[in-house]
C-alpha cells in the first residue's frame, strides 16, 4: 500500500493546502523560497496567541564578528528561583524566518513548563552564509550562560531547541558547546524534524507529491548556505551536524520527525548514532505526516501528540 497522509492531518490541513493551491509558485533560487514561504509560514505561526502571564523581552547582543543581533526572551515573571532555559533557533531553510514569528508557540511551552525560552534572530543566507547562522546562535547560547544569574536561569539546566533548519543550528551549537568547553555543559538538545545533512540531495520516490519540503528546495537552501563548499568534503560538522565524526559527549537528546518528511532518514540515523555514542535519546517518527505538519494543522491529533512529547522533553529539564 503506498504511503499517504494521515486522514485527520489531511482534513485539518485543508486550509493550508487550499491556500497553497491558490498561489502556484516556481522556486529557482533561495530568495524565491524566502519570498514565497516566508510570508505564508509567518501567517500560520503568528496566528497562535501569546498566553497571558508570559512576558516578552527584546535583548541586543554582540555576535562573533561584533555585529548586533536580537534575542527574544519569553518567561514568567515572578519566579522565586532560577529556572531551566532553552536557546531556540527558528526554521526556514537558513534563508527565511524571523525569531519572534513563533512567539505564541514558544510562549505556550513557557506557560506549560515554566522553562524560559530565548529565541535567536540569527542572520540569514545567502547574504550571511556559514558560519554566521551557527556563530550568531552560539553567541546567544554563550550570552545566556554568562548572564544566567541576572536572567534567573540555572546554568546547569540550559538546552538547545530548533525546528528544521533551526534543528540544524540547535545540533550545531550543541557540538560547538561540547568542543569549546561550555561550562556547565548543556543539559539537553531538542531537535524537531531537523535538517542535518547536506548530502540529502536525491529524490525519495515514495514521498513523491507528499513531501511539503522537497529535495529541490533543500538543494537550493544548502547551496545558499554553503556556497562552493556544498557537496564537497570541506563542509564543516557545524554546518551539517550529520558530518560530525563523533557524537560522544553530547547532551541528552529528543528528536521527532514525520515519516513523510525528506528529513526522516537523516533524523533517524542521527538518533541511532547518538545512541551508539552513549547519549540518552528519545526518538519519535509520526506516520502519515510531512514536514512542518504541526504548523499546517496544529489541531490534528498527531500535532497534539508531538506537542506533548516536546513539552515532556522541556519539563524534564527540571529533573
Amino acid at each position: 500500500m503506498p504511503l499517504h497522509y494521515d486522514r485527520d492531518f489531511e482534513q485539518a490541513a485543508a486550509p493550508f493546502f487550499a491556500a497553497r493551491a491558490a498561489r502556484p509558485f516556481t522556486l529557482n533560487t533561495a530568495l524565491d523560497i524566502r519570498a514565497v514561504m516566508g510570508p505564508s509560514t509567518k501567517a500560520f505561526m503568528s496566528a497562535v496567541p501569546v498566553p497571558p502571564g508570559v512576558t516578552e523581552e527584546k535583548h541586543e547582543i554582540k555576535s562573533y564578528d561584533g555585529q548586533s543581533i536580537t534575542v527574544y526572551r519569553y518567561w514568567k515573571k515572578g519566579a522565586n528561583k532560577a529556572t531551566p532555559a532553552v536557546v531556540h533557533t527558528h526554521g526556514g531553510g537558513m534563508v527565511f524566518g524571523e525569531a519572534n514569528t513563533a512567539a505564541g508557540v514558544l510562549s505556550t511551552f513557557v506557560e506549560k513548563t515554566g522553562v524560559q525560552i530565548f529565541t535567536v534572530d540569527y542572520r540569514l543566507a545567502p547574504e550571511h552564509p556559514f558560519p554566521t547562522p551557527p556563530e550568531d546562535s552560539y553567541a546567544a547560547l554563550a550570552w545566556v550562560n554568562q548572564h544566567a544569574s541576572e536572567l534567573s536561569v540555572d546554568p546547569a539546566r540550559i538546552a538547545t531547541m530548533g525546528e528544521s533548519a533551526g534543528g540544524n543550528l540547535a545540533a550545531a551549537i550543541s557540538l560547538m558547546a561540547r568542543d569549546r568547553g561550555l561550562s556547565p555543559p548543556l543539559a539537553k538538545q531538542i531537535l524537531i524534524y531537523p535538517m542535518l545533512d547536506d548530502r540529502n540531495v536525491h529524490e525519495i520516490i515514495t514521498l513523491k507529491d507528499l513531501a511539503l519540503w522537497t529535495i529541490h528546495a533543500n538543494r537550493l537552501c544548502w547551496s545558499a548556505y554553503l556556497g562552493s563548499d556544498f557537496g564537497t568534503d570541506r563542509v564543516s560538522q557545524y554546518a551539517a551536524p550529520a558530518r560530525a565524526m563523533t557524537l560522544e559527549g553530547l547532551p541528552a537528546t529528543y528528536i521527532d520527525v514525520g515519516q513523510l518528511d525528506i528529513f526522516h532518514g537523516e533524523a533517524m540515523q542521527y538518533a541511532a548514532r547518538l545512541a551508539e555514542a552513549g547519549v540518552e535519546v528519545e526518538f519519535s517518527m509520526f506516520a502519515g505526516v510531512p514536514h512542518i505538519w504541526d504548523m499546517c494543522a496544529p489541531q490534528c491529533a498527531i500535532a497534539k501528540r508531538a506537542a506533548e512529547g516536546r513539552e515532556r522533553a522541556l519539563s524534564a529539564l527540571w529533573n
